[in-house]
């Protein structure tokens, strides 16, 4: 017979059901924003999510408390070992004394270049640089430790420290946007970012562990689920015997009168599992939809950062023929450099007319001397760069997204709403309006 209690107990486990599908699906859904987001490079980093990969570098870094190391993020804790209880019931314990962390600004650096990242606000995994477990004569007891121990304490301390320590290699996934001081890229926590991570590990590595814990608070999410359907029908004392019946057993120990929930346990099974499960399947439709609707859009952005980056390199080739013309509009040499110039604006890269730019250069000093022209020059060729790296990183994620609405079973719901593949840039054809120049 069921009753009103039955079923208030019911609900409260059912709801750590849900919470555990939650946690379950949040953690695929940062698997799936890891395995759709290309790696960049340090020079290719635009507006928008990221992936990265390179060196801690600083030029001002912290010391760690511990272990005294240069670093761009430390946290420690310290932790005493006490007695608790007494008697017979007297049992070791360990309680946190002292802790804390420290975060600094650092570029992020690869062959390609630097980029800014700021670590606030980061899910930050660092590497242990310090671990020791002292006693009260070792001075870093008290030098580090809190002057006052805890009730029944041991009189020994554990002292612990992870670190990103300058010239360690990490992996960033988190959102770039316009630095405000300078015509730059950052990465930094934002709000609407999927996931804002700094780590040690490297990308797989991240993603296989995310996927153990998703399989984990599945476990735990059916676990309540069946339980549920048992206290629901049983109620909750009998499903807590149970549970205090099977503890005992593992202690070598008997009891009586715990068999009340047992023949609903295949009840719970049947049920609870197959609620969950429904339940599980709508919430991955619904966050893969999501993800394939999100990794679209990402996909236009990166069409329109690569349009960005032509539409900057005719405006620079525009200026950087008005100041050649202006030193040796009368030399032939010159004259043929703007003319190939301005054909290379509608063209594939600047890099052919190296040669013939440097030829001009160790020709006419007082133009290598004069700072608008270097400027110009190294703007040319970092956007030629940027053009390169900006095509590739939407190749790489145009096929990310056709492989996830070709790939069985995300193919039948981007089939529902029509999803089509992207086209991917080819060598040939990749042009824009050339500058208009007047001679």
């Amino acid at each position: 017979m069921f009753h009103f209690i039955n079923w208030v107990s019911a609900a409260l486990v059912l709801l750590l059901s849900w919470k555990a599908l939650k946690v379950a699906l949040s953690l695929k859904r940062k698997q799936r924003l890891l395995a759709d987001t290309p790696t960049s490079k340090a020079l290719g980093v635009f507006i928008g999510e990221v992936e990265v990969s390179g060196v801690c570098v600083s030029q001002a870094p912290l010391i760690s408390s511990l272990a005294l190391a240069p670093c761009v993020y430390y946290r420690w804790q310290v932790v005493e070992h006490c007695v608790r209880g007494s008697g017979d019931n007297r049992y070791s314990d360990e309680e946190v004394v002292a802790s804390g962390f420290h975060s600094a600004g650092f570029y992020l650096e690869d062959e390609t270049g630097s980029i800014w990242v700021n670590p606030a606000g980061a899910e930050v995994e660092a590497r242990r640089v310090f671990k020791k477990l002292v006693s009260r004569r070792d001075p870093l007891y008290y030098g580090k430790g809190p002057s006052n121990e805890v009730h029944s304490s041991k009189g020994l301390r554990e002292f612990t420290e992870y670190a990103l320590c300058v010239g360690t290699k990490v992996f960033i996934r988190g959102r770039a946007s316009e630095r405000p001081e300078v015509v730059a890229a950052q990465i930094g926590h934002d709000g609407s970012a999927g996931m804002f991570i700094i780590s040690y590990r490297g990308e797989r590595s991240i993603s296989v562990w995310m996927g153990w814990k998703a399989n984990a608070w599945d476990f735990v999410g059916a676990f309540a689920a069946i339980n549920a359907v048992v206290v629901a029908s049983a109620g909750l004392g009998p499903v807590l015997l149970v549970y205090a019946a099977f503890g005992a057993a593992l202690s070598g120990e008997r009891t009586q009168g715990t068999l009340e929930a047992v023949p609903y346990i295949p009840l719970g099974l049947l049920i609870g599992v197959g609620l969950y499960l429904l339940a599980a399947v709508v919430g991955w439709a619904r966050m893969v939809f999501n993800s394939m609707v999100g990794l679209r859009n990402r996909v236009a952005q990166a069409y329109s950062l690569i349009d960005v980056q032509l539409k900057r390199r005719t405006d620079l080739i525009e200026r950087f023929v008005a100041c050649v013309q202006g030193f040796r509009e009368h030399e032939t040499a010159v004259q043929a450099l703007v003319t190939a110039m301005r054909a290379q604006a509608g063209g594939s890269s600047l890099k052919a007319l190296a040669p013939g730019i440097l030829a001009v250069i160790e020709s006419y000093p007082e133009i290598r001397a004069q700072a608008l022209f270097n400027d110009l020059s190294k703007q040319l060729i970092e956007t030629e760069d940027r053009i390169a790296l900006a095509r590739g990183y939407h190749n790489n994620i145009a096929t990310f997204y056709n492989t996830r609405i070709e790939t069985i079973p995300d193919r039948y719901l981007a089939g529902l709403v029509k999803m089509k593949p992207a086209a991917l840039f080819e060598a040939e054809g990749f042009t824009h309006h050339p500058a208009t120049v007047a001679f």
